[in-house]
């Protein structure tokens, strides 16, 4: 084959496969009520994961202080002098090298009180700072049955002194809330396996109802001699705009719903004197759920015309001479 030759029939293709492209939009948007039904369905199933993910990704991205939770915290007798606080600090990074000792004295702990509490200036009529001195304890990081071993001999060697009041330590509250996020993600995943599953089953109840109105014209065109491929090819397209606006869908779904969350989130997480703005998909996430809703469309369409072939094959009625 010469170039020239290759050249027209790549020219060829490429015409063929841009009519069936835009053609198949255009069948489309003339049957706007069923074609915007399809798309609603498919819209809000791929709405129902991507809500989630979205969720889970703000819960990761939220200043939930996970490194005080992990950390241990001491109480002292309110009687204790800062010579002794020293000390014990002192002891504690000889003993078990942990990787951060913060202290906090009383006027430092108060100021803080203040700013979270939001009582202001209701903490003025208080004759004496009631706050004791306070460490946090940051053990090194590694397994959790390594951690929980330091941190009980780190919290014996504290009871055993005599100006420690109480320690806490609340590591648990961290690891729930990691079990809570690997649930979600596990969650996630099978809400995607699934209404991927349905996008794929809902267009190809469409295009099966799509391919039987038009078998008459795929009978003729195998009598003609065209390819599986040819016939499949104006389908595939319809099933692959079936899934673009489907995710398009689900996007703009998802956007309203962040913004008519922002507002009353936002005032929420002031009361707790935190502030936060909810993050949508972006851009690289975007991309990836157009890419796969339209290859789902396409996937859907595939198995539904792949099948009625083969059915119209084995009853005789396609290719016949």
């Amino acid at each position: 084959m010469s170039l020239e030759d290759m050249r027209r029939k790549n020219r060829a293709w490429l015409r063929r496969h841009s009519y069936s492209f835009f053609s198949s939009l255009g069948v489309l948007l003339r049957h706007r009520i069923g074609t915007l039904m399809t798309v609603l369905v498919l819209g809000i199933a791929m709405f129902l994961p991507l809500g989630l993910y979205v969720t889970l990704a703000n819960l990761e991205g939220m200043n939930l202080r996970q490194d005080e939770w992990s950390a241990v915290t001491v109480f002292f007798k309110s009687s204790t002098k800062q010579q002794e606080v020293n000390r014990v600090a002192d002891e504690l990074e000889r003993l078990f090298q942990p990787e951060l000792v913060v202290i906090i004295s009383p006027e430092q702990g108060m100021t803080e009180f203040r700013d979270a509490s939001g009582f202001g200036e209701s903490l003025d009529i208080l004759e004496e700072n009631p706050l004791p001195w306070v460490l946090q304890v940051s053990p090194r990081s590694g397994e959790t049955g390594q951690m929980k071993k330091r941190v009980d001999e780190m919290t014996a060697f504290l009871h055993s002194t005599d100006s420690v009041e109480v320690t806490q330590f609340d590591y648990k509250w961290l690891q729930r809330l990691g079990r809570m996020m690997e649930l979600g993600q596990a969650a996630v995943t099978m809400l995607i396996i699934l209404f991927g599953a349905a996008v794929v089953v809902v267009v190809a109840n469409t295009i099966r109802l799509d391919v039987a109105s038009h078998a008459e014209e795929i009978e003729i065109l195998a009598l003609v001699g065209a390819g599986d491929a040819f016939v499949r090819q104006p389908f595939l397209y319809t099933g692959l705009w079936y899934g673009l606006m489907g995710g398009v869908l689900s996007i703009l779904l998802l956007s309203l719903t962040l913004l008519y969350l922002d507002r009353p989130l936002g005032l929420l997480l002031e009361t707790y004197g935190t502030v936060f703005s909810i993050r949508g998909l972006g851009g690289y996430n975007t991309f990836w759920v157009l890419s796969v809703g339209g290859l789902l469309g396409w996937l859907g369409a595939w198995i539904s015309v792949q099948r009625y072939l083969r059915q119209l094959r084995i009853g005789g009625r396609l290719g016949r001479k």
